[in-house]
């Protein structure tokens, strides 16, 4: 299901997502690319840098900078995105999401296909494996990062 550059990608967006890990953050790691170039890749940084709406996919996304268009990419995290990070999506009218996994969230594929993405779920055990080991170690930072509480 996923081609040899999906799964390149997705590898580096659980590569970010292990790194945010590492650093005490929520394990959440995004790319931006366009066919087999990489644009941008980034991680959840709300922890490291005490912002609410760095996101993993905002991250990567306020890293690869101004791009004239993003009609010919695609966004790849570890999980699946929130509705802010799903609204960012569509306001960029970014054709393509791949999602590492929503099994510990199920964010918003439902309503990204509705606006004519294509989602696509590789159900990857390690990216479950992190956010499962993160939720269930760090369950306040986790409910803070999904507006739980």
């Amino acid at each position: 299901m996923l081609s040899e550059t999906d799964e390149k990608f997705l590898r580096i967006a659980y590569d970010e997502a292990k790194g945010g890990y590492d650093e005490g953050g929520c394990p959440i790691g995004s790319v931006l690319a366009r066919g087999d170039e990489l644009v941008a890749q980034g991680r959840n940084q709300r922890v490291q840098k005490g912002d609410p709406i760095a996101h993993g996919e905002m991250d990567a996304l306020r890293k690869a900078g101004r791009q004239k268009t993003y009609r010919d990419t695609t966004l790849y995290t570890s999980l699946s995105p929130c509705m802010m990070c799903t609204g960012t999506i569509i306001q960029f009218g970014i054709p393509r999401v791949v999602i590492g996994e929503n099994t510990t969230f199920g964010g918003n594929e439902d309503l990204l296909r509705e606006r004519g993405v294509e989602v696509i779920i590789a159900d990857d055990p390690d990216c479950i494996a992190l956010m499962t080991r993160f939720i269930e170690e760090k369950p306040e930072l986790w409910n803070e990062d999904i507006a739980a509480d």
